[in-house]
């Protein structure tokens, strides 16, 4: 039986444009999910290791068939989602397993959506509400499934030109520093009555 072609698809995260998802056709690992936050936990694993040593990626998440990269901002992603595509078929052709050891083993333990969701409400209550509460808003959280976080924004931040400018450069950043694990952020506000034009979803390409 000859073996099926291997498939990925990329698709840049349109809540950080510095964050790509590549879904496999085939299990990347069946253990997990790994997060290596850097280069340095990077050493070991295979796949992780042939990653960066692509230069520009600042961190790597791999869960089951699905590879979450994040780049450095001074890097382009044309050129790297091909990169990132070729060295993910290279490493599963290859026959080695992509990584070795248990979940939390390596690099940094991948915290649950209950403590994903937890960690992002006390960035809220702490920093992010009181500073847009300056200007009438308020963001609030929604919940965290499969690590995408949805929020609703409230107050002033509801149907603002502004929003946002305000959740895309300020809180996304911040939810990084606080849960680099977090793939998504998804604006489920109203903003206009019955309709959400600020979220429309990306199109994935093949890689």
């Amino acid at each position: 039986m000859v073996d099926q072609p291997i498939g990925i698809r990329a698709e840049v995260s349109l809540a950080d444009s510095d964050t790509c998802k590549f879904t496999v056709s085939r299990n990347v690992h069946p253990g997990g999910p790994f997060f290596l936050a850097n280069r340095e936990q990077a050493a070991g694993p295979p796949l992780a290791e042939r990653l960066f040593a692509l230069g520009g990626l600042s961190s790597v998440l791999i869960a089951g068939n699905v590879v979450t990269v994040g780049k450095a901002p001074a890097a382009a992603w044309p050129g790297l989602k091909a990169a990132v595509g070729a060295a993910i078929r290279t490493q599963l052709l290859s026959g080695v397993p992509s990584m070795r050891g248990t979940p939390g083993a390596i690099g940094m333990p991948v915290r649950s959506d209950a403590e994903l969701g937890a960690a992002v409400q006390e960035l809220l209550d702490r920093e992010v509400n009181r500073a847009v509460a300056n200007h009438g808003g308020k963001i609030s959280l929604l919940a965290v499934r499969d690590r995408r976080l949805f929020i609703t924004m409230g107050g002033g931040c509801q149907g603002c030109a502004s929003s946002q400018v305000t959740l895309r450069q300020g809180f996304e950043v911040m939810v990084k520093r606080v849960a680099p694990e977090i793939t998504e952020v998804v604006d489920a506000t109203d903003h206009a009555a019955g309709r959400q034009p600020f979220y429309l979803p990306a199109a994935p390409v093949d890689v």
